[in-house]
């Protein structure tokens, strides 16, 4: 017994200095547990992890959230006196009817529901301009602005730039909050983002995400290469800011096809500004237009065209009423520079002719026939249209086995629903040609900068081709240019 206790307390006395550890004061931890922090304590910069992550966007909201308004757009006669499908039509004064009142939006059935869209937009400057996406004012004609404060004013429309997805309107009021205008080319893709909005009308809505791709072109949408990322914007956000963790604005948040449906896109603010300048100084924006369809130069093509590097912007079509084709540029050229201007990425080309004034006459540099040739061009206008092209068709099937081509001849028939004269249809696309992208269906038109007629003409040029070959093809009424490999 005497033992057993001398154990007892020589475990008690051990287990004293234990407890007294665990009760002492320990110095404070930053939590990296968002929405968290020390008490008494004002951040100035979003709160940052050990790891990295960014974890509050509030100073970024705080500081800029006052400037953003949200646009409803009226388009049409207001339509009165809508019933309430609950509760049923009865006495106002049921109990039931009470009862139940209680559960169904308040909104009286004798109240106006206006038809219109709902957008967002930011202010630039302290006497009242506003910028927002053009599509938010499209066929509108009365606009309301609520701002941050709760006041609301009439809007007018300064000025619409359809290509470019811009609008500039203007508010009666003075001494306003402002955003602060970025650099979109010191956008890192990866880097954080933060958008106010009014998705579905719930203004003064953040959402944060990064960017994914900083010059991401976007078939038949708008002529400027867009900021992509992946943050979730619905119907109202629209013409909102896009800012980046500085609190300044990169780009004016814009819809896309519901074909992108889950992708997000804006407009990078330094082109939106410059749009906006041109609306506010003549109600209008005039954009130079080429008449072309481009594409990019992939390391196969510039091979194929006897080109050191992949760069420039190449041609898959011309409008054939347009300046280009007139001044003698081709599909399958490559355009290198406009007025001395590098174009080293296809992206580059229409925003620098859209900056351009029509009827300027511009140095066009382009490739062609292995070398560097030079032409000079007069831009017509931009339109909102989409360009036209041409393609080519014949008679007959054949196989040429070494690039796992089966192809055949147009009918008549096929060549009149496709508006093409001569061409001919791909029917099996195994092996070098289906690793390139070639798939049934498409028509051919072009081996390298030679029209093909017919199947044996496209045998014959395929085998006088090397070991790197552009074709051009025709695909769902669009024209590209695939390149193939034998290598």
């Amino acid at each position: 017994m005497q033992a057993g206790n001398f154990m007892r307390a020589l475990f008690a006395a051990c287990l004293v200095p234990v407890l007294a550890t665990g009760c002492m004061p320990r110095p404070a931890v930053s939590s990296p547990v968002p929405g968290r922090a020390s008490l008494g304590v004002t951040s100035t910069t979003p709160h940052v992890t050990s790891t990295g992550i960014v974890t509050d966007f509030a100073d970024v909201v705080q500081r800029d959230g006052p400037a953003v308004g949200n646009i409803r757009a009226v388009q049409g006669t207001p339509v009165a006196n809508m019933t309430p499908l609950w509760p049923p039509a009865a006495n106002e004064h049921d109990p039931f009817i009470q009862f139940f009142r209680q559960f169904s939006p308040g909104q009286s059935s004798q109240s106006l529901l206006p038809l219109g869209t709902l957008g967002s937009g930011f202010i630039i400057s302290p006497d009242g301009y506003i910028l927002t996406d053009a599509r938010v004012v499209a066929g509108a004609t009365q606009f309301r602005v609520k701002l941050a404060d709760r006041r609301e004013f009439k809007a007018s429309v300064v000025g619409v730039d359809v290509p470019g997805n811009i609008a500039l309107l203007k508010i009666d009021a003075h001494g306003l909050p402002t955003v602060k205008v970025g650099a979109p080319s010191d956008v890192k893709v990866g880097q954080w983002v933060v958008s106010i909005g009014a998705p579905y009308g719930f203004e003064n809505t953040v959402t944060a995400g990064i960017v994914s791709s900083k010059a991401r072109l976007v078939p038949d949408e708008t002529y400027i290469p867009l900021i992509q990322t992946d943050l979730t914007l619905n119907a109202g956000d629209s013409g909102g800011p896009l800012f980046d963790l500085n609190g300044d604005v990169v780009g004016v948040d814009a819809p896309v096809h519901r074909t992108f449906q889950g992708l997000s896109f804006a407009i990078p603010i330094d082109v939106a500004m410059r749009i906006e300048h041109q609306l506010k100084a003549y109600g209008k924006v005039e954009h130079g237009r080429l008449g072309v369809t481009i594409q990019e130069v992939s390391a196969p093509l510039a091979r194929s065209f006897g080109m050191t590097q992949p760069v420039g912007a190449l041609i898959s079509s011309t409008d054939r009423n347009g300046p280009s084709p007139k001044a003698g540029l081709r599909a399958g050229d490559v355009i290198l520079k406009l007025d001395g201007q590098k174009i080293t990425d296809s992206t580059q080309l229409p925003v620098a002719v859209a900056e351009l004034r029509p009827g300027s006459a511009v140095r066009v540099e382009f490739w062609r026939d292995h070398r560097a040739h030079q032409i000079s061009v007069v831009l017509g206008a931009m339109q909102n249209e989409s360009l036209a092209s041409d393609a080519s068709g014949i008679t007959s099937q054949t196989t040429v086995r070494q690039y796992g081509l089966t192809v055949r001849a147009l009918t008549s028939e096929e060549r009149q629903k496709l508006g093409v004269a001569s061409g001919v249809r791909v029917e099996q696309s195994p092996g070098p040609a289906a690793l390139a992208g070639i798939r049934p269906g498409d028509i051919i038109s072009r081996v390298d900068n030679t029209p093909v007629s017919n199947v044996t003409q496209l045998r014959h040029e395929l085998h006088n081709a090397g070991g790197d070959v552009a074709l051009r093809v025709r695909r769902d009424g669009q024209p590209i240019f695939v390149a193939i490999n034998l290598g």
